[in-house]
């Protein structure tokens, strides 16, 4: 079985966290975890339900039908063990075990700066927002903000106004673009870089609890972005 299809499967077990299944794949590796039994699973989850879950999800059926639809749509997927994972990234407590992504991948290692804010943002804060940007763009420095409306929108528009470098954290799957204004902008910056940290890959409706979420992906940018500047 092709090994992205192990990762796609094991992103997909929302109820086990990171860490959990960081611990099942030292324990057993990526492609032994498929096999393992009931008994093996419980020794490192020592949860029922979690245990049940990990053999509940095993349809090859859908995870081929995702990784096609990745395929189809140029949508890349890094794992936690790929040379390619943001280093600083991975020794945050629960770094996510799979990041999907589209676009330049190369930029994942570059020195990043995050800016997010209200979706609601005054006039002035959209101006500072986009102005500074602008201004970091220019330097080389990647700008990574979530798409959202606000100081999201903005700090994107003024990295490409200044033809730099973007890096959108998405709350949903890479191909529902929320909200819907933002398509342009989406299409505009795809070809620089795209990352959602979110373990969705395939179609669904987007969700308030997606964007609580994305609130620690925030957390998480803001931590690589920051401690890149030491490297």
């Amino acid at each position: 079985m092709n090994i992205d299809k192990y990762w796609i499967w094991l992103s997909k077990l929302e109820g086990i966290t990171p860490r959990e299944k960081l611990s099942l794949i030292k324990k057993y590796g990526i492609e032994n975890l498929w096999s393992i039994d009931k008994s093996q699973a419980f020794e490192v989850l020592n949860d029922k339900q979690k245990v049940d879950e990990i053999f509940e999800f095993k349809n090859k059926d859908n995870l081929d039908k995702i990784l096609e639809y990745n395929y189809k749509n140029n949508i890349k997927l890094i794992s936690i063990n790929n040379e390619n994972y943001p280093s600083v990234l991975k020794n945050i407590y629960d770094a996510p075990i799979v990041l999907y992504l589209k676009g330049n991948e190369k930029l994942l290692q570059n020195l990043g700066f995050s800016l997010v804010g209200a979706r609601s943002a005054s006039e002035y804060g959209k101006k500072i927002a986009k102005t500074f940007a602008y201004m970091l763009a220019k330097e080389n420095i990647n700008i990574i903000s979530g798409l959202a409306n606000g100081i999201d929108t903005y700090s994107h528009i003024g990295a490409v106004n200044a033809n730099g470098n973007t890096t959108a954290v998405m709350g949903t799957g890479l191909d529902i673009i929320y909200p819907k204004e933002n398509v342009k902008l989406y299409n505009t910056i795809i070809k620089k870089r795209w990352i959602s940290y979110f373990r969705i890959c395939s179609r669904k409706q987007v969700k308030a609890y997606q964007f609580s979420s994305k609130k620690q992906d925030y957390k998480r940018t803001l931590l690589w972005s920051t401690n890149s500047r030491s490297k």
